[in-house]
């Protein structure tokens, strides 16, 4: 099947739709079952026979090779007044479209790797290794794991062979390159898929875009700043534009490593299946929903991102060639926070010392932990001195800690739990009494969020869904967490205070804000009429603009009414009545996050493609 893009005015916008060079039949049917495909919910998904689903995916997909190939390439779009080509009603990102909806509910979704393969890979046999680091060192100090694994029970070994088979190292770049498409960022309080792709629905299996995508950069030695190889899309980028690469862009990176740029690529999770499986493998380790990965090839002598932190921690897996690293003290006690800005921390200003720093040389196969809030950097050398290339590829898995699952998060899951216990069967918000409740909750709420601006172990991750809980190494951590969680509790009740948290609503309210947008995720635990032992969660947070004015002239009142409930949530609350609900709610961000992954990794399809 011959295609050919052509250009075509559709209402206000221009868009490309795919031309044909075919009889117009076989054409109306595609377009039919396109329509048709992109048109159903996802019970309707559901239905739709596995062998039928996966069969039109193998035609989907092999259109889209032809469609993807022809967006890389400049200046190749033919008219419609060609009369040749026979130009459909399918936009590239309706085939798009098509193809990741049958593929979030393919039966080859990506698996995690057992809990025990990525565990050895990375921490190396025995549970002591792991025990001490969970203990001594994650999210409290860099770790530097040397490993001396064997090829076979290596995590990386199907990527490192992909890319053995290449001579040099810009040639799997631009492979990798050529094959990828745009990723884009899955809001943290939206997990319906459908929302996600009336979200990115018209830019659906793009090109990959500079600084979402990928950057390419070095930072100079002398100034230590960041310069990019791509100017004038770094410009586009701030004036809200968008660079989608090409063809010619692809081969420009090549010429960028050939002169010191570092080509920094994002979402490698979504572009690989084997590096998505150990993403899924460590996110079940640390119980988060995630795990984001990034890869960075840097040639010899040279640096490429300037000295930063991160507001995740994360593992560099050094693959080929060595790099030298720089890790520095934490500036301030707190944990930065993903979605906050990096400069509103305390500290985020003040220049660290150069004194209290550690250098790390990592080698191939060595591992480095680095927690988020450390400022480190990294260079290459020219290779002379150790017998390597000189240049270094590493992987980066980023532990992204989401709102909810925190230990903040976890405290507001709690107090979910606790209240719904408290309804009584014939519940209504006409009661004066029950209103003063939900009230004094929802107030709790906004205390807790205080409490947790202020206190560092509010920010730390919620390690209550490891996987590794359910293993030999699950009786140290289940008491280490049961131990956080009444520390939280204890901070709850001496901490929260009625007056902060009653001013932050008025501020909220007085500028037109939700009070309540950082804990909006809490309605998750109702999606989809889910509950746990018949608990209730269909309960909005009470419109307290409506409500204020009303809280206002009986002050004294609903203070008496918060101090009741926080001092018998603090009493009543138990750790293991918790459990159940937020497991419910990580399981939902898994398998959204999960789908949409596997969606976006059948437009690349690398693992299918020789390196």
């Amino acid at each position: 099947m011959q295609v050919s893009l052509c250009t075509v005015v559709d209402g206000n916008a221009t868009c490309l739709k795919i031309g044909f060079e075919e009889e117009e039949l076989p054409i109306l049917l595609l377009t039919a079952s396109v329509i048709l495909i992109n048109s159903c919910n996802t019970e309707q998904l559901e239905k739709i026979p596995t062998n039928l689903s996966e069969t039109f995916l193998v035609l989907l997909k092999k259109l889209w090779a032809k469609v993807h190939n022809q967006m890389l390439l400049p200046n190749t779009m033919r008219s419609i007044q060609e009369a040749h080509i026979y130009v459909s009603n399918i936009r590239t990102d309706n085939i798009a479209e098509s193809i990741f909806r049958l593929s979030i509910n393919s039966s080859q979704a990506t698996a995690a790797l057992p809990f025990e393969v990525v565990k050895r890979s990375i921490f190396g046999l025995g549970s002591s290794s792991f025990e001490d680091f969970m203990l001594n060192h994650w999210e409290v100090s860099p770790f530097r794991i040397s490993r001396a694994v064997d090829v076979r029970d290596d995590v990386f070994s199907s990527f490192l062979q992909s890319l053995h088979s290449t001579e040099t190292v810009p040639s799997f770049l631009s492979l990798i390159l050529q094959n990828s498409v745009s990723c884009f960022p899955i809001s943290s309080d939206e997990l319906g898929i459908l929302s996600f792709l009336e979200e990115v629905r018209n830019k659906l299996g793009c090109p990959i875009i500079y600084q979402q995508d990928i950057r390419v950069l070095r930072t100079e030695s002398q100034l230590k700043r960041e310069v990019h190889f791509f100017k004038e899309s770094l410009n586009s980028c701030y004036k809200n534009g968008s660079h989608l690469f090409n063809i010619d862009d692809v081969l420009k990176c090549e010429e960028a490593y050939q002169e010191g740029y570092t080509v920094a690529l994002r979402g490698m999770e979504f572009r690989f299946e084997s590096i998505a499986a150990i993403a899924n493998g460590v996110a079940s380790i640390f119980g988060q929903p995630s795990v984001g990965v990034n890869m960075y090839l840097t040639p010899p002598n040279s640096q490429g991102l300037a000295r930063h932190f991160d507001d995740h921690c994360v593992f560099v897996c050094q693959l080929f060639g060595t790099k030298k690293w720089t890790v520095f003290s934490q500036p301030n006690a707190q944990l930065p926070r993903l979605y906050d800005s990096l400069d509103s921390l305390p500290g985020a200003e003040a220049e660290v010392s150069v004194a209290e720093c550690r250098e790390i040389l990592l080698k191939e196969g060595d591992i480095l932990y680095i927690p988020r809030g450390f400022p480190h950097e990294a260079c290459t050398d020219n290779g002379g001195s150790n017998g390597s290339a000189g240049f270094s590829l590493h992987l980066t898995l980023g532990i992204e800690v989401e709102p909810p699952f925190e230990w903040e998060g976890f405290a507001h899951v709690a107090l979910c739990c606790w209240s719904q216990t408290q309804k009584q069967p014939q519940f209504s918000l006409l009661d004066s009494a029950v209103l003063l409740d939900v009230i004094s909750v929802n107030v709790l709420h906004v205390a807790i969020g205080l409490v947790g601006d202020s206190d560092p172990t509010f920010r730390k991750a919620c390690l209550v869904a490891a996987i590794s809980l359910s293993s030999d190494t699950g009786c140290w951590l289940d008491l280490n967490q049961r131990t956080i969680f009444s520390h939280l509790i204890d901070k709850v009740n001496t901490e929260s205070r009625f007056l902060e948290a009653f001013r932050s609503i008025e501020v909220a309210i007085q500028k037109t804000e939700d009070p309540f947008h950082q804990i909006r995720w809490l309605r998750l635990l109702n999606m989809e009429g889910e509950s746990i032992e018949g608990i209730d969660w269909d309960v909005p947070f009470v419109e307290m603009a409506k409500l204020f004015p009303l809280c206002v002239r009986h002050k004294d009142q609903v203070e008496a009414t918060f101090m009741r409930v926080k001092s018998r949530f603090c009493d009543e609350v138990l750790f293991g009545d918790v459990v159940d609900s937020y497991k419910m709610l990580l399981d939902k961000y898994r398998k959204v996050i999960n789908k949409i992954a596997f969606g976006v990794v059948r437009f690349c399809c690398i693992s299918c493609v020789k390196l």
